[in-house]
C-alpha cells in the first residue's frame, strides 16, 4: 500500500476480474510464452482479470476460473470484476486464452509478509491548555490554522448528509474524538477484495494510520483532544490495508466500488496500490492492474464520488519518471527503468485529486513527491525538521487521533491528503448539488497560489532531496493550483 513511506505508509460499467493464483509478476517488458505442459502447483496468489461489465460475461469468467481449478471469492458485476484464487503457476497464462477475457494480471508477487507500516511516530503525550472555544490540543494544530480551518468553522462544520470514505487501515470507532462520526452501517473490510461488514473486520489491528487520517478529516468538536476540518460529517471506514500493511489491487477495487454503491461524496486514499510503485503498460500483469483500478475509480466517479490521493513520499518528479527502485514491495525490490506511461495508482488516474505536502513554512516538505500536471493542490503534511513557535509541543508534524483514545504525530503526503479531503467535505456540505468536477473546480479556484522556489530546491542537504519545480505561481509541480484554503472554499460563492 505504500504511500510513500515517511511514517512507513505508502500507503463505472467496465470489466475487471480479480483472481488469486500462483504465477509471479514479471519485470516490465518480459514476454509470456503460451502455456505448455501440465499445471504446476505454487503459492496461492491473486490476479486481476478484465472483461466486459455484464452478468453474462462475468459468469463466463467465473466458469473459466473454476474450470482452471481456481476458486471464485467475490464478483463485482457493476464493473465486471471477479476475485478468485488458484495455486496453479500457469493460471494467468491459461486464463488469458479464455473467451471474453480482456487481460489478466498477478496482483502480488508473493504471499503477504510482515511490515512495519502505519505506526505513528508518537511524541510524548501532547500538552496544552485549551483557550476559550478550543479543543485541549488545538493549540498544537498549526496545520489547521495554516489553511484557515478555525475561520471556516465560523461558517460551516460540515453536514451529516456528507459521508467521507477513509480507504485505509480501519478507524478506531470507539475513540472519544471519532465515535460520534463513524458510521458503522457504511463501513466495511475489503481485505482480499471481499466485503465483510462485521464490526471487528474494519477496526484497525496493526496500524494507527487510518485513525490518524480520520481525525484530521472529522475529529469531533466536543471539548476533547483535537478538532477535524469537517467535524460534523460522517466517516466510513473502508479497510483496504491488511495486517502486513499492504493494499493489493483487489482491496482497492473493492473499496472504490463500495464507495460508489454507498453514496460517499469523497474518499481519502493515503497510499499507493501494491506491489508496484508504478504500473507499466508494457507489462501484462501491471497493465491489467491499471485497467482494474481505473475501472473501479471511474465507477465511483460516475456515482458522484470525488477521490483524493497522496502524491507520495519519495521526492519523485511524477511528471518525469525515470527509475523505480521500490518494486515489487512484497518480495525483493529491484531497480528498473520507468516512463510516464507507468502510473502510480490511484494518484495518477483521471479525475483523482493528487496532493503534495508542505511544512509549517508553507514550502514543499522535503520528502513530498511532485510533478507539473500531476499534483492538483498542496496541503499541510508536516516536516519534523521545523519546530513551531508558540505551541506547547513545537512539533512540525501533524497531530491527530490514534487508537486507544490517544493522539500522536505523523508526517507525510498521507497526512496532507486528509486535509484536502476535509475541505472537500466542507464544500460538499455547503454545495450538496456539486458534482466531483464542480467540487474540484471550487477547491482549486480558492487555493492560495504558491510560486516555485528560486533556484534548485534542496532542503535535505548533501543533494539527497534535490528537486526542480516547473511552472508558474498558479500552476506548478510542487503545489499544483496552490495550498488549499478552507475559509475561502466555504465562501466560494462570494
Amino acid at each position: 500500500m505504500r504511500v510513500p513511506r515517511i511514517s512507513r505508509t505508502r500507503y463505472a460499467a467496465v470489466g475487471v476480474v480479480l483472481a488469486t493464483a500462483g504465477a509471479l509478476a514479471l519485470p516490465a517488458g518480459t514476454a509470456v510464452a503460451a502455456p505448455t505442459g501440465d499445471s504446476t502447483t505454487g503459492p496461492l496468489l491473486s490476479y486481476v482479470v478484465n472483461t466486459k461489465a455484464n452478468h453474462g460475461q462475468v459468469q463466463k469468467v467465473e466458469k473459466a476460473v473454476t474450470g482452471l481449478g481456481g476458486t471464485v471469492v467475490q464478483s463485482y458485476e457493476q464493473i465486471g470484476v471477479v476475485i478468485a484464487r488458484s495455486n496453479d503457476t500457469k493460471f494467468a497464462e491459461k486464463l488469458r486464452l479464455a473467451k471474453g477475457v480482456d487481460s489478466v494480471g498477478a496482483s502480488r508477487t508473493k504471499g503477504i509478509t510482515a511490515s512495519d507500516q502505519g505506526k505513528a511516530d508518537v511524541a510524548a503525550e501532547p500538552t496544552g491548555t485549551a483557550a476559550a472555544g478550543q479543543e485541549p490540543y488545538e493549540a498544537n494544530q498549526w496545520d489547521m490554522r495554516q489553511i484557515g480551518v478555525d475561520k471556516a468553522h465560523k461558517i460551516s462544520l460540515g453536514s451529516r448528509n456528507v459521508t467521507v470514505g477513509v480507504l485505509d487501515s480501519g478507524i478506531d470507532a470507539t475513540h472519544e474524538d471519532l465515535a460520534a462520526n463513524v458510521d458503522a452501517s457504511q463501513s466495511v473490510s475489503c481485505i482480499d477484495g471481499k466485503t465483510n461488514t462485521d464490526w471487528k473486520a474494519w477496526q484497525p489491528t496493526t496500524s494507527d494510520h487510518g485513525t490518524h487520517v480520520a481525525g484530521t478529516i472529522a475529529a469531533a468538536k466536543n471539548g476533547k483532544g483535537v478538532v477535524g476540518i469537517a467535524p460534523n460529517v460522517k466517516l466510513a471506514a473502508v479497510k483496504v490495508v491488511d495486517d502486513a500493511g499492504m493494499i493489493y489491487p483487489e482491496n482497492a477495487v473493492c473499496g472504490f466500488v463500495w464507495a460508489g454503491e454507498h453514496g460517499f461524496k469523497v474518499t481519502n486514499n493515503s497510499y499507493y496500490v501494491d506491489p508496484w510503485m508504478f504500473n507499466c503498460q508494457n507489462d501484462k500483469d501491471q497493465a491489467a492492474i491499471t485497467d482494474a483500478v481505473r475501472k473501479a475509480v471511474a465507477f465511483s466517479q460516475r456515482k458522484g464520488v470525488l477521490n483524493v490521493a497522496a502524491a507520495g513520499n519519495e521526492n519523485i518528479d511524477l511528471a518525469h519518471k525515470t527509475t523505480d527502485v521500490s518494486s515489487p514491495d512484497d518480495t525483493t525490490p529491484g531497480t528498473r527503468p520507468v516512463t510516464n506511461d507507468c502510473l502510480s495508482l490511484p494518484t495518477e488516474l483521471p479525475g483523482v485529486i493528487a496532493v503534495s505536502a508542505v511544512g509549517v513554512n508553507g514550502d514543499k516538505s522535503y520528502y513530498s513527491s511532485y510533478g507539473k500536471g500531476v499534483v492538483t493542490v498542496a496541503a499541510p503534511g508536516g516536516d519534523k525538521r521545523y519546530q513551531i513557535p508558540n505551541t506547547p509541543d513545537k512539533d512540525g508534524r501533524i497531530l491527530s487521533t490514534i487508537p486507544g483514545n490517544k493522539y500522536g504525530y505523523m508526517q507525510g503526503t498521507s497526512m496532507a491528503t486528509p486535509h484536502v479531503t476535509g475541505v472537500v467535505a466542507l464544500l460538499a456540505s455547503t454545495f450538496p448539488w456539486a458534482s466531483p468536477d464542480e467540487l474540484t473546480e471550487m477547491l482549486t479556484s480558492q487555493a492560495e497560489s504558491h510560486p516555485c522556489p528560486t533556484g534548485e530546491f534542496n532542503p535535505g542537504g548533501a543533494g539527497q532531496w534535490k528537486a526542480t519545480c516547473e511552472g508558474g505561481a498558479d500552476d506548478n509541480g510542487f503545489y499544483g493550483a496552490g495550498i488549499i484554503n478552507a475559509e475561502k472554499a466555504v465562501q466560494w460563492w462570494r
